[in-house]
């Protein structure tokens, strides 16, 4: 059974390789920890690429012990497999980067290392146009927030493609303290096992899973709408039911919000419990017909409603950014278009994945008006036989 090993990676790979006469490159190379490839003079690259050679070096003609004591990332991934990379083929790894030009480095080393050892399945988060860092309170909270979107999608893509519950491992021997910290937290949730190393050694500390849940506080159904919306991004911060959400699980900007890590985390662990209620809940720009109420009340299956809620909310946020425009419905999974085999032209439908969607009227006095919801024989069927 493959694992998923989630690793954070930071710069010691290139900082270990600075000699105790070059003290003066260690303070260079701390200051512009944060800084892009854009934004560093040319001295910095110069000592960057002098770094990058002799870590190289090490990695291609190293023993063991000296890769571990190179990298920190290295050091937990070998410990992992008790030395024996071997062991580690099957399995999928994701380094946690800083979108920095040290960060990206480094992560690039330690991948493109992996891959040359057989263990191929190996890629960088986030992507390069990130701008995650830890520069600042916002950037780096913001950034956090899009890790734990990521990671609550690679479980649950990696547990799909298993036929047995599949084992994920967070490896935070590398990586800044700041990501460390919020990594130790956010894998309390997501992580079968946390790994670290005894400073000044090579033994490994196993912290396994632990029985944690967070629960919602008492008057949660007031701000439930604006949390799912914030889900996906920014809302205006006078809206007033936005205002309700706890004020530690939001980022707030001169005129906007948005759901810090912590509110990130907290959705993500609460969905169910968000969405899963008897009634629809009353999103900005849709608006519920009878016929849809009544499809909506015969669901059974809780992991259903929740997953028509998180659409629901999609939905009501592209509009919003758009004013309505619902063409930014039709470039994504959603597939909003006009339903073939329907007469009235004024039909169309969304997908909510791809056997179950939602057939809805052209958009009216500022609303999407929705009708059925269910399979396509079943709302296809309705739409055939309701009147125009």
């Amino acid at each position: 059974m493959a694992r998923l090993v989630i690793s954070t990676v930071g710069t010691s790979l290139l900082t270990n390789q600075i000699k105790n006469s070059e003290k003066k490159l260690s303070s260079r190379l701390r200051d512009t920890a944060n800084s892009t490839e854009n934004e560093i003079g040319e001295d910095v690259q110069d000592i960057i690429f002098k770094m990058e050679r002799r870590a190289k070096k090490i990695l291609t003609g190293g023993n063991i012990l000296e890769i571990q004591e190179a990298s920190a990332e290295l050091n937990g991934i070998y410990e992992l497999y008790d030395r024996n990379l071997e062991e580690g083929k099957e399995d999928i790894h994701w380094l946690i980067a800083t979108n920095t030009y040290q960060g990206r480095k480094t992560a690039k080393i330690v991948r493109d290392f992996l891959v040359k050892q057989g263990i191929t399945k190996t890629h960088i988060f986030p992507e390069s146009g990130s701008n995650f860092s830890t520069k600042n309170t916002y950037v780096f909270s913001q950034g956090i927030a899009k890790i734990i979107r990521w990671i609550e999608e690679r479980e649950n893509e990696h547990k799909l493609k298993n036929d047995s519950p599949a084992k994920i491992v967070f490896n935070l021997v590398g990586g800044f303290k700041a990501i460390q910290g919020y990594m130790n937290t956010i894998g309390m949730f997501y992580a079968d096992e946390i790994i670290y190393i005894f400073e000044g050694s090579n033994q490994l500390i196993r912290i396994p899973k632990l029985p944690i849940e967070i629960k919602l506080p008492e008057g949660s159904k007031d701000y439930k709408v604006p949390l799912a919306m914030m889900a996906h991004g920014q809302v205006s911060n006078s809206w007033k039911e936005a205002q309700k959400v706890p004020k530690e699980w939001v980022d707030v900007t001169e005129k906007e919000m948005t759901l810090s890590a912590w509110g990130q985390l907290v959705y993500q662990q609460c969905k169910e419990e968000l969405f899963s209620s008897e009634r629809l809940l009353d999103f900005p720009w849709l608006h519920y017909q009878d016929s849809f109420c009544d499809d909506y009340e015969n669901i059974t299956d809780k992991t259903e409603k929740v997953q028509l809620h998180k659409k629901l909310a999609e939905v009501s946020y592209r509009l919003k950014e758009s004013n309505g425009d619902t063409s930014v419905l039709r470039d994504n999974d959603l597939k909003y278009s006009p339903y073939k085999g329907i007469k009235d032209k004024d039909i169309y439908h969304f997908y909510i994945n791809m056997s179950l969607r939602v057939s809805c009227k052209k958009m009216e006095n500022g609303k999407l008006s929705l009708r059925y919801y269910g399979d396509h024989p079943h709302v296809q069927g309705k739409e055939l036989k309701k009147k125009k």
